[in-house]
Protein backbone atom coordinates (compact mmCIF):
# COMPACT_ATOMS: atom_id res chain seq x y z
CA UNK A 1 0.00 0.00 0.00
CA UNK A 2 1.18 3.04 -1.06
CA UNK A 3 2.46 5.73 2.31
CA UNK A 4 -0.20 8.48 2.47
CA UNK A 5 2.39 10.63 3.91
CA UNK A 6 5.57 11.13 2.38
CA UNK A 7 8.98 12.57 3.56
CA UNK A 8 11.07 15.26 0.91
CA UNK A 9 13.02 12.74 0.08
CA UNK A 10 10.14 10.83 -1.68
CA UNK A 11 8.09 14.03 -2.51
CA UNK A 12 11.25 14.25 -4.59
CA UNK A 13 11.48 11.61 -6.40
CA UNK A 14 7.74 11.89 -6.93
CA UNK A 15 7.84 15.12 -9.02
CA UNK A 16 11.18 14.23 -10.62
CA UNK A 17 13.06 16.88 -8.92
CA UNK A 18 16.05 17.28 -6.61
CA UNK A 19 15.38 17.35 -2.99
CA UNK A 20 16.46 20.86 -2.43
CA UNK A 21 13.83 22.14 -5.58
CA UNK A 22 11.37 19.78 -3.27
CA UNK A 23 12.63 21.88 -0.27
CA UNK A 24 11.70 24.77 -1.82
CA UNK A 25 8.39 24.09 -2.81
CA UNK A 26 7.76 22.93 0.56
CA UNK A 27 9.08 26.16 2.34
CA UNK A 28 7.98 28.57 -0.04
CA UNK A 29 4.37 26.92 0.44
CA UNK A 30 3.38 25.39 -2.63
CA UNK A 31 2.66 22.30 -1.37
CA UNK A 32 1.63 22.16 2.44
CA UNK A 33 3.69 20.50 5.46
CA UNK A 34 3.76 20.00 8.92
CA UNK A 35 6.99 19.28 11.11
CA UNK A 36 6.94 16.12 12.74
CA UNK A 37 8.27 16.47 16.93
CA UNK A 38 11.96 15.46 15.10
CA UNK A 39 11.46 18.76 13.21
CA UNK A 40 11.55 16.95 10.06
CA UNK A 41 8.79 18.01 7.37
CA UNK A 42 5.97 16.10 5.92
CA UNK A 43 3.60 16.07 3.09
CA UNK A 44 0.09 14.29 2.50
CA UNK A 45 1.14 12.43 -1.09
CA UNK A 46 -2.88 14.13 -2.55
CA UNK A 47 -1.06 17.14 -1.97
CA UNK A 48 1.80 16.28 -4.33
CA UNK A 49 -0.62 14.56 -6.87
CA UNK A 50 -3.02 17.92 -6.69
CA UNK A 51 0.55 19.80 -7.08
CA UNK A 52 1.48 16.57 -10.44
CA UNK A 53 -2.01 17.35 -11.99
CA UNK A 54 -1.60 21.61 -11.42
CA UNK A 55 1.56 21.77 -13.04
CA UNK A 56 2.50 18.68 -15.57
CA UNK A 57 0.74 20.52 -18.59
CA UNK A 58 3.27 23.03 -18.07
CA UNK A 59 6.06 21.38 -17.69
CA UNK A 60 7.06 19.51 -20.89
CA UNK A 61 8.88 21.39 -23.97
CA UNK A 62 5.99 23.40 -25.28
CA UNK A 63 5.49 24.22 -29.37
CA UNK A 64 8.91 25.48 -30.14
CA UNK A 65 7.69 29.09 -31.11
CA UNK A 66 10.76 30.68 -31.55
CA UNK A 67 14.10 29.99 -32.26
CA UNK A 68 17.21 32.11 -31.50
CA UNK A 69 19.12 31.08 -35.17
CA UNK A 70 15.76 32.38 -36.71
CA UNK A 71 15.94 35.97 -34.81
CA UNK A 72 16.92 39.34 -36.76
CA UNK A 73 17.93 42.36 -34.86
CA UNK A 74 14.96 45.01 -33.89
CA UNK A 75 15.30 48.26 -34.59
CA UNK A 76 17.11 48.96 -31.46
CA UNK A 77 19.42 46.26 -31.59
CA UNK A 78 18.18 44.06 -29.21
CA UNK A 79 16.82 40.29 -31.01
CA UNK A 80 13.72 39.52 -32.24
CA UNK A 81 11.88 36.27 -33.01
CA UNK A 82 10.25 35.52 -36.55
CA UNK A 83 6.77 35.37 -34.74
CA UNK A 84 7.48 38.21 -32.32
CA UNK A 85 4.19 39.88 -33.63
CA UNK A 86 2.31 36.71 -32.27
CA UNK A 87 4.37 36.91 -29.24
CA UNK A 88 2.93 40.53 -28.66
CA UNK A 89 -0.49 39.39 -28.79
CA UNK A 90 -0.08 36.69 -26.27
CA UNK A 91 1.58 39.23 -23.90
CA UNK A 92 -1.47 41.60 -24.53
CA UNK A 93 -3.84 38.18 -24.05
CA UNK A 94 -1.82 37.27 -20.65
CA UNK A 95 -3.36 40.10 -19.18
CA UNK A 96 -0.65 40.62 -16.44
CA UNK A 97 1.36 43.82 -17.44
CA UNK A 98 0.59 46.52 -15.04
CA UNK A 99 -1.40 44.41 -13.06
CA UNK A 100 -0.83 44.51 -8.83
CA UNK A 101 1.80 42.45 -7.19
CA UNK A 102 0.81 38.91 -6.88
CA UNK A 103 1.68 36.73 -3.84
CA UNK A 104 2.01 33.50 -6.04
CA UNK A 105 4.84 35.24 -8.11
CA UNK A 106 6.17 37.34 -5.64
CA UNK A 107 6.94 33.22 -3.88
CA UNK A 108 8.73 32.01 -6.69
CA UNK A 109 11.13 35.19 -7.45
CA UNK A 110 11.61 34.82 -3.59
CA UNK A 111 12.68 31.07 -3.85
CA UNK A 112 14.86 32.11 -6.91
CA UNK A 113 16.79 34.51 -4.72
CA UNK A 114 17.09 32.37 -1.68
CA UNK A 115 17.82 28.84 -3.53
CA UNK A 116 20.54 30.94 -5.89
CA UNK A 117 22.10 33.69 -3.49
CA UNK A 118 21.24 35.64 -5.66
CA UNK A 119 20.88 39.48 -4.82
CA UNK A 120 18.14 40.29 -7.67
CA UNK A 121 15.71 37.88 -8.53
CA UNK A 122 12.22 39.17 -11.60
CA UNK A 123 9.63 37.81 -12.83
CA UNK A 124 10.08 39.70 -16.34
CA UNK A 125 7.42 40.65 -19.07
CA UNK A 126 8.14 42.07 -22.59
CA UNK A 127 5.76 44.27 -24.08
CA UNK A 128 7.10 46.14 -27.36
CA UNK A 129 8.72 48.92 -26.03
CA UNK A 130 9.40 47.87 -22.03
CA UNK A 131 11.04 45.24 -20.04
CA UNK A 132 7.85 45.10 -17.27
CA UNK A 133 8.32 43.37 -13.61
CA UNK A 134 5.79 41.56 -12.65
CA UNK A 135 7.49 40.33 -9.06
CA UNK A 136 11.21 41.66 -8.13
CA UNK A 137 13.34 40.55 -4.69
CA UNK A 138 15.69 43.36 -4.23
CA UNK A 139 14.91 46.13 -6.60
CA UNK A 140 13.48 49.29 -6.79
CA UNK A 141 13.12 49.61 -10.31
CA UNK A 142 9.55 48.53 -11.89
CA UNK A 143 10.70 48.42 -15.51
CA UNK A 144 13.51 49.33 -17.99
CA UNK A 145 13.46 50.03 -21.57
CA UNK A 146 12.87 46.75 -23.65
CA UNK A 147 16.60 47.76 -25.37
CA UNK A 148 18.07 46.90 -21.65
CA UNK A 149 16.54 43.27 -21.31
CA UNK A 150 18.75 40.49 -20.73
CA UNK A 151 15.90 38.70 -21.33
CA UNK A 152 15.21 39.52 -25.56
CA UNK A 153 17.89 36.49 -25.22
CA UNK A 154 15.97 34.53 -23.26
CA UNK A 155 12.75 34.23 -24.27
CA UNK A 156 14.21 33.07 -27.99
CA UNK A 157 15.30 29.52 -26.58
CA UNK A 158 13.64 27.17 -24.01
CA UNK A 159 16.88 26.31 -21.92
CA UNK A 160 18.41 28.05 -19.30
CA UNK A 161 20.01 31.64 -20.43
CA UNK A 162 22.88 32.39 -18.91
CA UNK A 163 26.16 35.36 -19.12
CA UNK A 164 28.68 34.75 -16.70
CA UNK A 165 30.46 38.17 -17.27
CA UNK A 166 28.00 40.90 -18.82
CA UNK A 167 30.70 42.84 -18.41
CA UNK A 168 32.67 40.79 -20.46
CA UNK A 169 30.37 39.65 -23.10
CA UNK A 170 30.48 41.58 -26.26
CA UNK A 171 26.42 41.71 -26.69
CA UNK A 172 25.56 43.19 -23.22
CA UNK A 173 28.76 44.89 -22.08
CA UNK A 174 27.43 48.25 -23.41
CA UNK A 175 24.55 47.72 -21.61
CA UNK A 176 22.95 50.74 -19.66
CA UNK A 177 22.71 48.52 -17.20
CA UNK A 178 26.14 47.09 -16.89
CA UNK A 179 28.27 49.60 -18.11
CA UNK A 180 26.55 51.88 -15.97
CA UNK A 181 24.37 52.01 -12.79
CA UNK A 182 23.14 49.42 -11.23
CA UNK A 183 26.42 47.30 -13.04
CA UNK A 184 25.41 44.00 -13.25
CA UNK A 185 27.45 41.65 -14.13
CA UNK A 186 25.86 38.17 -13.71
CA UNK A 187 22.49 37.00 -15.64
CA UNK A 188 20.77 33.48 -15.51
CA UNK A 189 16.76 33.34 -16.63
CA UNK A 190 14.24 30.53 -17.72
CA UNK A 191 11.54 31.53 -20.15
CA UNK A 192 7.86 31.77 -19.01
CA UNK A 193 4.91 30.85 -20.89
CA UNK A 194 1.75 30.83 -22.25
CA UNK A 195 -0.30 28.03 -22.72
CA UNK A 196 0.56 28.31 -26.13
CA UNK A 197 3.98 28.00 -25.80
CA UNK A 198 4.85 31.85 -26.46
CA UNK A 199 7.30 33.18 -24.38
CA UNK A 200 6.01 35.93 -22.68
CA UNK A 201 9.40 37.24 -20.28
CA UNK A 202 11.33 34.97 -18.04
CA UNK A 203 12.11 34.04 -14.39
CA UNK A 204 15.77 35.44 -13.91
CA UNK A 205 18.47 36.01 -11.25
CA UNK A 206 20.93 38.74 -11.48
CA UNK A 207 24.13 39.59 -9.76
CA UNK A 208 26.53 42.51 -8.91
CA UNK A 209 29.35 39.96 -9.49
CA UNK A 210 30.76 37.72 -11.82
CA UNK A 211 29.60 33.88 -11.22
CA UNK A 212 28.73 30.82 -12.38
CA UNK A 213 25.68 28.69 -12.23
CA UNK A 214 25.97 25.14 -11.97
CA UNK A 215 23.33 22.36 -13.06
CA UNK A 216 21.42 21.85 -9.86
CA UNK A 217 21.01 25.46 -9.47
CA UNK A 218 20.15 26.05 -13.49
CA UNK A 219 17.59 22.50 -12.75
CA UNK A 220 15.83 25.08 -9.85
CA UNK A 221 15.21 28.19 -11.99
CA UNK A 222 13.66 26.05 -15.01
CA UNK A 223 11.17 24.43 -12.09
CA UNK A 224 10.44 27.77 -11.08
CA UNK A 225 10.06 28.91 -14.40
CA UNK A 226 7.20 26.02 -14.98
CA UNK A 227 5.55 26.78 -12.04
CA UNK A 228 5.10 30.52 -12.92
CA UNK A 229 4.26 29.10 -16.24
CA UNK A 230 1.80 26.86 -14.76
CA UNK A 231 0.20 30.17 -12.36
CA UNK A 232 -0.03 32.10 -16.04
CA UNK A 233 -2.38 29.13 -17.35
CA UNK A 234 -4.70 28.64 -14.62
CA UNK A 235 -5.40 32.70 -13.94
CA UNK A 236 -6.19 32.32 -18.19
CA UNK A 237 -8.48 29.36 -17.89
CA UNK A 238 -10.12 30.63 -14.71
CA UNK A 239 -10.46 34.17 -16.28
CA UNK A 240 -11.99 32.36 -19.20
CA UNK A 241 -14.53 30.33 -17.37
CA UNK A 242 -15.63 33.41 -15.68
CA UNK A 243 -16.26 35.20 -18.83
CA UNK A 244 -18.01 32.12 -20.40
CA UNK A 245 -20.44 32.48 -16.88
CA UNK A 246 -20.58 35.94 -17.16
CA UNK A 247 -22.44 35.57 -20.63
CA UNK A 248 -24.16 32.75 -19.63
CA UNK A 249 -26.15 34.88 -17.17
CA UNK A 250 -26.22 37.88 -19.78
CA UNK A 251 -28.31 35.31 -21.93
CA UNK A 252 -30.60 33.62 -18.84
CA UNK A 253 -31.42 37.47 -17.84
CA UNK A 254 -32.22 38.30 -21.64
CA UNK A 255 -34.57 34.91 -21.64
CA UNK A 256 -36.32 36.27 -18.37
Amino acid sequence: MEDHVLTTTQVAKMLGISVRTAQLLIEGGTLTSWKTPGGHRRVFRAEVQALMARERPALPTPPVRMAANAAVASPDGYPVGPDEADRLLAVERSGLVDTAPEAAFDRITRLAAQSLSAPVALMTILTPTRQWFKSRQGLDMTESPRSWAFCNHTILQRQVFVVNDLSAHLAFASNPAVAGAPHFRFYAGAPILDPGGYALGSICVVDYQPRWLDAEQAKTLESLAAIASSEIRLAQTERALRQLQDQRERKLRAIR
